[in-house]
């Protein structure tokens, strides 16, 4: 147990900051893997998508609202 003020105030902080350092770095990682997966999603559903309108000559288009 530390006996100084400021060795009393680290002891006190670390676990503290430790613990937001170790959230930050697997929120990060969540948030890039969400990332990486949607830019690869896209991917794959542009191609289905292509070789959809390919084989049924087709081109597809966003439904439009009705007003």
């Amino acid at each position: 147990m530390p006996n100084g003020l400021v060795s009393g105030i680290v002891f006190a902080l670390t676990p503290t900051v430790l613990l937001g350092l170790i959230f930050w770095f697997v929120m990060r990682a969540i948030i890039r893997a969400d990332r990486t997966e949607r830019t690869a999603y896209a991917k794959i559903e542009a191609e289905e998508r292509a070789r959809f309108e390919r084989e049924r000559g087709i081109a597809t288009t966003a439904p439009s609202s009705a007003e």
